[in-house]
């Protein structure tokens, strides 16, 4: 008997792939572990190496040929320095630390330590990070298989018995889905969602529609009044509902200025003038066009979307039908964006609409010689910004950011801000091009950093009746606005070690992924280096979105109550705000834009002005305010880049006689003014 078991090992060792422990098994034709990881994405990685320090066996599947998603393909800046550095730790610092070691090892001293988390900028370059990267996925014995395109599912009741690819066939008792489309969990029948929420839906005031950049006076249509190409739409859509949009995807270049690594941009495939023709109108008109350039190790630069551009290398409206396509669709989607790419290249160093200064610029950049050669030295991952969104157990949304951050169930402390890139590119049928979807970073004023709010295990925990044995925490459940926040590789390498810790423990306790004590994943949290404390400076109540006026002392004159002459844009982008939002001019400073406020003081005398506006950088420094009382009349210039005092909603500006037997009119306009011009609320109290 011991003779023929012996020989039956022998004989399926033989069939065995390489690496395959004792603890793998083939069966009917497919390969078993304890955890199966979907999607090698940072987020993959760090479930994989977390569950395997827990004792798991784990296979890492990932459909493409690249390891690592974009901490390994472009994105060399680490999103972390927007963050509350103290808490984003686990293996997101110890591969952070390895990086650092990297380059301390080849006598290379980088500009920042991260032992001191500060807010300083964390780079690197994309081969080392690769390097780090499988280093680490080796040392945990991570048995990690490229090129395997999911193609189906198979369910025992609510539990995934195994999950079929192109090259064969993988069984577990737990399963994660790290993909950035949340792949695996669709195929597994678990509710998902993608696009954006309306505002009434669960009370988001960032959800819906959103207008915060300024509109380009250019004409969108052509001769024959159709809509240029890059515009997407004449009809943004109702306000205050939401849509199918996501935000733009885009690739992080690689790119270097040195003649000795730098590898000439590649020629499009094809080139048309024409498709710039809105970018051409709008740099005759004087806009900016380009994109963000942050220095990395190597003399090299991580090139990125910018946010606040009007045109970059987000392709608008490009990433729509990504996530649902199947490996052809996105190969193709892929092929669109690389292809815009080196269109947007050319015409930013070819055409003479782009001035000068601007065309030599770009011309002097390459891309580098050291990165990606297997992929002719292009980036391998396009940054898939937002996906599916599971409709899990507890779906993360703006109050929980904002107003209500203490859960009871945390495995994770997220502090990135809430910030979405452009949705949709409008052509006004009553004149001008408008960008749509940006929400402009939600963060304190000092430090740069989002608030603190812990993620609750239930974010990343399907429905028990839709799925028992799998965790989803990178296409976790949250609304848009919230994916706003979540979606960078800090947040997501800390989500994907809990659930790698979480599937290790259930997979052991032979468990369902809901049942699993929540004190017993916190213990293993904590174990593995993760912080789970609130930063002591949270405060929910600072954040709160919005300030009734009839809360306040004193005449409170809300935007409301203004008479408005000229464009302005609502908007709930800064907190906290007095009452449902603010306006702002966008940027215009044509001086049409006019506000008047009309309003009698119960008794003459002496009153202090004070506005309510939120500080920030692009606002105007030069805001002339006017108040008219009978025959008095005194003016006063508003900087709005200056911080409202500590703890206050309204920064004095001066002091004026009012009379109590005339109407007091307060006008505010944007003539000659520089930045946006804020219009949130008046205060005027007695002066004493």
């Amino acid at each position: 008997m011991k003779n023929q078991l012996f020989s039956a090992l022998f004989l399926l060792s033989l069939i065995l792939p390489t690496g395959v422990s004792a603890r793998e098994q083939v069966e009917e034709g497919g390969t078993r572990a304890d955890i199966v990881v979907y999607g090698a994405t940072p987020g993959g990685v760090c479930a994989a190496i977390a569950a395997s320090r827990e004792g798991a066996i784990v296979i890492l599947l990932e459909p493409t040929d690249h390891i690592g998603g974009l901490n390994t393909g472009g994105l060399s800046f680490s999103d972390s320095n927007q963050t509350v550095r103290s808490t984003v730790m686990g293996l997101f610092d110890e591969w952070h630390t390895r990086i650092e070691k990297d380059y301390s090892a080849r006598g290379i001293k980088l500009p920042y330590q991260v032992r001191v988390k500060d807010q300083s900028k964390w780079t690197y370059e994309p081969h080392v990070a690769l390097r780090v990267t499988k280093q680490m996925l080796d040392e945990a014995h991570v048995k990690v298989l490229p090129k395997q395109v999911l193609q189906s599912v198979r369910k025992e009741g609510t539990r995934i018995s195994r999950l079929v690819t192109d090259k064969g066939a993988f069984a577990a008792k737990t399963f994660i889905d790290a993909t950035y489309e949340g792949d695996l969990m669709a195929a597994a029948g678990v509710s998902w969602t993608i696009g954006r929420e309306g505002k009434a839906e669960y009370g988001e005031s960032l959800a819906g529609k959103r207008y915060p950049k300024s509109r380009m006076n250019i004409n969108g249509f052509d001769s024959e009044g159709q809509i240029l190409p890059l515009i997407t739409t004449t009809d943004g859509g109702p306000e205050d509902a939401g849509d199918s949009n996501v935000m733009v995807y885009s690739f992080r270049l690689c790119l270097t200025d040195d003649p000795k690594n730098r590898v000439p941009f590649p020629k499009p495939e094809s080139y048309d003038p024409a498709r710039f023709e809105v970018m051409r109108r709008f740099a005759k008109s004087g806009g900016r066009l380009g994109w963000d350039l942050y220095p990395l190790p190597g003399g090299k630069f991580d090139g990125n979307n910018s946010i606040g551009g009007q045109f970059s290398l987000g392709l608008v409206g490009g990433g729509n039908g990504w996530s649902e396509a199947d490996e052809a669709g996105r190969a193709a989607i892929w092929e669109q964006h690389k292809q815009y790419t080196l269109e947007f290249y050319h015409f930013l160093t070819t055409d003479p609409a782009v001035p000068e200064k601007v065309r030599n610029a770009y011309a002097r950049l390459g891309l580098c010689k050291d990165e990606f050669p297997e992929y002719g030295h292009f980036s391998p991952a396009l940054y898939v910004r937002e996906g599916r969104r599971m409709r899990g157990m507890y779906v993360l949304s703006q109050k929980d950011i904002l107003e209500q951050p203490e859960k009871k169930d945390p495995i994770a402390v997220s502090s990135f801000p809430i910030d979405s890139h452009d949705c949709q590119r409008i052509a006004l049928t009553d004149g001008g091009v408008i960008n749509e979807g940006t929400i402009f970073p939600v963060r304190k004023s000092s430090p740069k950093q989002g608030y603190a709010y812990h993620v609750p295990y239930r974010s990343i925990l399907p429905q028990p009746k839709e799925c028992s044995n799998l965790l989803v925490p990178v296409a976790l459940s949250c609304t848009h606005v919230g994916i706003s926040s979540l979606r960078v590789e800090p947040t997501w390498m800390i989500l994907g070690q809990s659930a790698g810790i979480a599937a290790a423990l259930s997979a052991r306790n032979e468990s369902s992924v809901q049942d699993l004590p929540y004190k017993q994943l916190r213990a293993r949290l904590l174990a593995q280096g993760q912080v789970l404390e609130l930063p002591p400076d949270t405060n929910a109540n600072e954040v709160s979105h919005s300030i009734d006026p009839q809360s306040l002392p004193g005449i409170v004159l809300d935007n409301t109550s203004a008479e408005l002459t000229g464009h302005w844009s609502h908007s709930t982008n800064f907190k906290p705000h007095i009452g449902s939002g603010y306006l702002h001019d966008e940027k215009s400073g044509d001086g049409k834009a006019t506000a008047i406020f009309r309003f009698k003081v119960p008794k003459s005398g002496r009153y202090q002005v004070l506005m309510a506006y939120s500080a920030h950088e692009s606002r105007a420094n030069n805001v002339p305010l006017t108040v008219f009382s009978g025959a008095k009349k005194a003016r006063l210039s508003v900087d709005q880049t200056k911080t409202l005092p500590q703890g206050k909603h309204f920064r004095p500006l001066g002091i004026v006689e009012l009379q109590d037997d005339v109407e007091t009119k307060i006008t505010i306009s944007n003539d000659k003014t520089s930045g946006f011009v804020i219009l949130d609320a008046i205060q005027l109290l007695p002066a004493k």
